[in-house]
This record gives structure tokens, sequence and C-alpha cells, in this order.
């Protein structure tokens, strides 16, 4: 079987190094050794001022619109996981749909200030597929609205945007750390927030409010990440560029042997310095889409529907359409891409998908 994707296992006597030092130390969680060095050597390898590490990267969406949201109405977009939209919703905010960009997919810039209201009170907007939202035209519009703007950027671990990290922009933005992303903690995820105000507020936030053993600077949830987590994110990082070139390599391949008009490919914003965390394409229909799916899983290829639905169908919201964003997710798919992935087997995906319709 040939899935969408594939955990990255590092070698397990790597691994079993990090957690013979959780032995010796007795420690498990509470924010000891591990996290504390995962932490700095991250910081240190993506170039980004502050970061936290939690135990998924759902929480850190929550803590970020609890902290900023202030249970009002939050500007994102239809396009995205639907953590992007679950997490407005449990926040008790209010999401606001926004359509998308027909070619970069992300957020439309150009129609988020007609969906402003005097209850507006942030901007969620998800960097698809690693590819960097318009973020100076955003944070211009926040700033003529005195918004605060939140990046769920789950997918861009490594990512730049005009040599920087693309964790560098907003107020706040989230990572996932997944098993099944580029960089994982088996389970994990990081929030990110220049202001040292605001990520202090956000650090005691994933931990019960702690101010020390027994005081409290104020509210706060457990989001902490563990010794386990962090003992596998340290194994992991050791081994991510070779990571990023062997999906670069699966990119190159699919970029140079699929048929440009059986499938539309993802337009990559300028100035953007891409991961390689996946391989969306587009096609034609939802019928072709759905009908090379079924060729590819009876070859045994198993590629996903990614992001679909829509969120704005989703059963509990009661939102306007967004014709670009249902258009794209009826017919846009991720083909297979890990570390791993044989030659061989990229050439049937390539194979079965610029045969359709002949």
């Amino acid at each position: 079987m040939i899935p969408v994707t594939k955990t990255f296992f590092p070698p397990i006597e790597d691994y079993q190094a990090q957690l013979k030092r959780i032995w010796e130390n007795e420690w498990l969680t509470n924010r000891g050794e591990l996290v504390k060095e995962l932490e700095l050597k991250l910081k240190k390898h993506l170039e980004v001022t502050n970061i936290t590490l939690m135990t998924n990267g759902t929480l850190p969406l929550q803590i970020a619109l609890k902290v900023l949201g202030g249970k009002g109405e939050i500007i994102t977009t239809p396009f995205s996981y639907v953590a992007t939209t679950s997490a407005i919703v449990w926040e008790n905010c209010k999401p606001i749909f926004v359509d998308i960009h027909p070619e970069y997919l992300t957020i439309d810039e150009t129609k988020i200030e007609a969906a402003i209201t005097p209850r507006t009170t942030a901007i969620l907007a998800t960097h698809v597929f690693g590819n960097p939202c318009n973020v100076e035209e955003i944070e211009n519009i926040a700033r003529r609205h005195d918004l605060k703007v939140i990046y769920d950027a789950a997918h861009c671990f490594g990512v730049k945007y005009k040599g920087k990290s693309i964790f560098e922009y907003g107020d706040i933005s989230t990572c996932s750390f997944h098993a099944t992303k580029l960089f994982h903690t088996g389970e994990g995820g990081a929030i990110f927030c220049k202001n040292e105000e605001l990520n202090h507020k956000l650090n005691y936030s994933h931990n019960f409010g702690h101010n020390g053993p027994e005081k409290f600077y104020g509210v706060g949830i457990n989001a902490k990440m563990s010794e386990l987590q962090a003992a596998m994110g340290l194994t992991v990082l050791s081994y991510i560029k070779r990571i990023t070139q062997d999906r670069k390599a699966v990119c190159s391949y699919y970029d140079a042997h699929l048929d440009s008009s059986k499938v539309q490919k993802l337009k990559l914003r300028k100035n953007s310095k891409w991961n390689y965390s996946y391989y969306p394409v587009i096609f034609e229909s939802e019928k072709s889409l759905l009908e090379i799916q079924e060729v590819l899983n009876k070859n045994g290829i198993f590629p996903r529907r990614y992001f679909y639905p829509s969120l704005n169908t989703l059963e509990y919201l009661n939102n306007s359409r967004m014709p670009l964003s249902e258009n794209i997710a009826g017919k846009i798919m991720c083909l297979p891409i890990y570390q791993g992935l044989d030659v061989e087997d990229m050439k049937t995906i390539t194979e079965i998908i610029n045969s359709y319709g002949e």
C-alpha cells in the first residue's frame, strides 16, 4: 500500500539514547530538560524570536484565540483543516469566512475588509500547504482596523518568506508537529510570538498559569509537551535535512512527469522558500478526481482529498457560500509524498493521472 504520507521513524537506537536521558533524569513532563533543549534547538534552526512547545498543534490555536479572540468575530479561511474553524467555535468566537485566492489558495486579502464589523477581533489565516498568505497586506488591514493576526502555520516547518521565518509574521503563529508532518514529535505543536509581553502570557497559559509551584500569573490550561515527545523531536531534528531533500526529490519527479494539461499545481507566492511538505494537484472537475482516485486506490495508492470539504459547509455552521473554496475543495488532492517513496511507485502514480481520458 502506498499512503499519502508515512511517518519518519528515526533509527530506534537514536531514540533510545534520548529515552535513556529521561530515565536518568527521572522526569517525564512539566517542562523537563529535553523540552527546554528542543525549544532552544528549534529556536536556532528556525531562526525565530520565541517558541513554546505544546502537546499538539490544536492547543496553540485555542490558546491564541483565548488570549486574542475575546469571544468576537474571527475572520478566517474556509480552505484549511477543520481544526482552524473548530478552535474558533470551541473558544466561543464566531468564524466569519472570506473566500480564497484561486491560485495561491490562501485567504483572499482583497476580500477581508468587507467582512470586518465592530465585533471583529482578529484575523486567523492559514498558510495553505506551506504557501504563505499575503502577510504584508493582512498586516496593513489589521493595523488600519486595530485587529490581531493569528496564523495557522501547521504546514510551515522551515518555510521562509523574504528571507525570514514565516513564524515571525503576525501577532501569533502556530505549528503542528503531528506524526504526519515534515518535522514531528509524534503528537505535538508550537506557538510563536515576537512580542515579549504577549509571549509571556502565552507561555504561562499553556501551563495552568503557573508562576512557580504555588503562585499563578493568571488562568491557563495544560498544553505542555512531554519529555517523550521532545525525545522524538530531538531525534527527528537531526535528520531534517535528509527528510526535506527526499521530499524535494519527490516533488521534482512529479513536476517533471505530471502532464500539466491534466492537473493544475499549487502556485507558490513569490519570495517564498517552500518546504516540500505536500504535493497538491487540482483536477479539471470533481468527477475526474473521483475517477482517478478510484483507479489509484485499485492499484494500492491512497492519495488524500485535502482540504475537503470547504469548512463553510460544516453542518454546525451557518455561513454564506464560498464559491472558490468549495470549487477547489472538490477538485484538489494531495499525492503521496514521503521519505523513501519508490521511483517506480511515483511512475505508476503519474502514469495513471496522465492517462486519464485517453
